[in-house]
């Protein structure tokens, strides 16, 4: 036996993968994959799926045309339907506004009474728009946040009254 002390660091995902297979035939509107390592809402916004008929080479293929949850740009991909594509999972949380920095940073309140400030404020306008004038109002905000493959971003407001 060694006197000697290990030390090893700590992962907090413990090794859990940000996606899961799902053969692409049976994706379907209003779900998500992911196109070029991006989470998109596939097909959400719809965009669209449709599937060709088995050709000469023995594959049908799934024509997948989907929005991208953070950027909103708009990917495309064709793939076999028989192949597996990669699904993210997505996670949608709400938190109690607290504060908005100066830097545009926004400070949340958690489920279990901790702070969370490491969240930007969105840059979609309308959404930022009613997010500085319901603060400024002093209103009671909550916001929700999705998160996919390591990213986060405000995507919706709720209002629960004034303070």
């Amino acid at each position: 036996m060694s006197d000697e002390e290990h030390h090893f660091e700590s992962k907090a995902d413990a090794g859990a993968s940000k996606t899961y297979p799902q053969q692409a035939g049976t994706i379907r509107k209003n779900g998500y994959i992911v196109i070029k390592n991006r989470p998109l809402q596939g097909l959400s916004f719809v965009v669209e799926v449709s599937t060709s008929k088995t050709g000469k080479h023995g594959h049908a293929k799934c024509h997948f045309v989907g929005i991208d949850i953070f950027t909103a740009k708009k990917l495309e991909d064709i793939v076999p339907s028989s192949h597996n594509c990669d699904v993210p999972h997505v996670n949608r949380t709400d938190y109690q506004l607290i504060d908005i920095s100066e830097d545009g940073f926004v400070s949340l309140l958690t489920d279990s009474g901790d702070t969370k400030d490491d969240l930007r404020l969105p840059t979609e306008e309308s959404l930022l728009k009613q997010i500085k004038d319901g603060f400024a109002e002093g209103k009671d905000l909550v916001v929700s946040v999705m998160s996919a493959m390591g990213e986060e971003q405000i995507c919706a407001l709720k209002d629960i009254g004034p303070k």
